[in-house]
């Protein structure tokens, strides 16, 4: 990791992926999170393919430090209390009155440490007609006006990761990080709420805008259409997509590449706007040229033509692509009792330097005697 938070603290006490994902973004920049656990059981991601190590749970919790407290239980609330003291942030996604009523509400915490930015994450909302429903990716999604543009009509069915989960995150680490900055002018901290609902709806923003200034309803196929976006089979069964969007001149590669340099004396291609409504047409014309040679003799040709593509990949082969390779995606470290960990490393990097080391998810209360000895010795004997 890059330190660029180093020195931040961050007590996170989120499950499964919203607050864990945004807690995972700020250790990718060096900040210090603590991750708070139900005793026993943890993180409900933790089991959710037997153990408590699942690779869901994986996923969203490296660079972080677990220890197991019960906030009901007054002991484990004092050394809560003394995590808090001196905490920068705090991040958790209950329901709205489930932090209240587990000790660890924005009142209480703030009257602790008036510098604490305090971050919670909802499904929908703190407030409102749907603030107590039941909320998981699928529905923000579907909530937002955005699954409408996955589903494939002809063979509809819930597709793709869980995209919501994840961007709520994304969003919460901003938002915190904004608040963050604001709290080295005033040395007041802020209270962050984000919902899935609300992220989605912000991460639909094309769609809207497409509705507010234009009156159009955009559907699985507008974008593509638009952009000129197609994936087609090769001859050896493998895929690859082609973004042409609106320069001539790829457009005019793709042509050469085909064997097809006629293919603009046909009315239907000729122009931006034909080839959008004739796009049917277009997929039906590269399906065919496309099976006749194979993906690499693809890519060879349309790289030396500059055509804007590249290989659908599936995960097993992504990162062994030339370029993954050359920008050292992959990051890895060796969990003392869990073995070996690889991940993708943070996107991000600073003057030139790759975060190319990682901290593997911790085991369930890994740094119980860890952290509170630190507080022990900073808070006194209570902690």
């Amino acid at each position: 990791m890059i330190r660029t938070l180093q020195g931040v603290k961050v007590v996170e006490q989120g499950t499964f992926i919203t607050g864990p994902a945004a807690g995972m973004l700020l250790g990718d920049l060096g900040a210090d999170v603590i991750k708070v656990e139900q005793p026993v059981t943890g993180d409900p991601f933790r089991a959710f393919k037997g153990g408590l190590y699942s690779v869901h749970y994986q996923t969203y919790n490296r660079n972080k430090r677990s220890i197991e407290l019960d906030t009901k239980d007054s002991d484990d609330r004092a050394v809560f209390d003394a995590l808090i003291a001196d905490a920068d942030i705090y991040i958790q996604n209950f329901r709205p009155g489930v932090a209240d009523k587990l000790g660890v509400g924005e009142a209480r915490l703030r009257a602790l440490n008036p510098r604490l930015v305090y971050c919670s994450i909802s499904g929908f909302g703190a407030t409102g007609p749907a603030a107590n429903r039941p909320a998981y990716d699928t529905v923000a999604q579907a909530a937002s006006g955005f699954l409408k543009l996955l589903v494939n009509p002809e063979n509809p069915r819930v597709v793709g990761p869980a995209i919501a989960d994840s961007l709520t995150g994304f969003y919460a680490a901003y938002g915190a990080m904004g608040a963050l900055i604001e709290r080295g002018r005033t040395g007041v901290g802020r209270t962050v709420e984000v919902s899935m609902l609300e992220a989605m709806a912000h991460f639909n923003l094309d769609a809207f805008t497409h509705y507010f200034q234009a009156g159009e309803v955009m559907g699985p196929y507008s974008r593509p259409s638009v952009s000129q976006s197609y994936v087609v089979e090769c001859g050896d069964g493998k895929w690859i997509a082609l973004h042409m969007s609106s320069p001539a001149k790829f457009w005019q590669g793709l042509a050469v590449a085909i064997e097809r340099p006629e293919l603009f004396n046909d009315p239907r291609f000729a122009t931006r706007e034909a080839r959008i409504v004739n796009q049917e047409a277009m997929i039906e014309l590269l399906g065919e040229r496309f099976r006749l040679r194979s993906r690499g003799e693809w890519c060879a040709r349309l790289q030396g033509l500059d055509v804007p593509h590249a290989p659908m990949y599936d995960t097993s082969e992504a990162l062994q692509d030339l370029q993954a390779l050359h920008l050292e995606l992959t990051a890895s470290a060796t969990h003392p009792v869990m073995g070996l960990f690889r991940t993708v490393r943070s996107p991000v990097s600073f003057d030139g330097q790759r975060a190319l080391d990682v901290r593997p998810p911790p085991t369930l209360g890994e740094h119980n005697d860890e952290i509170r000895n630190a507080l022990k010795a900073t808070h006194g004997a209570r902690a």
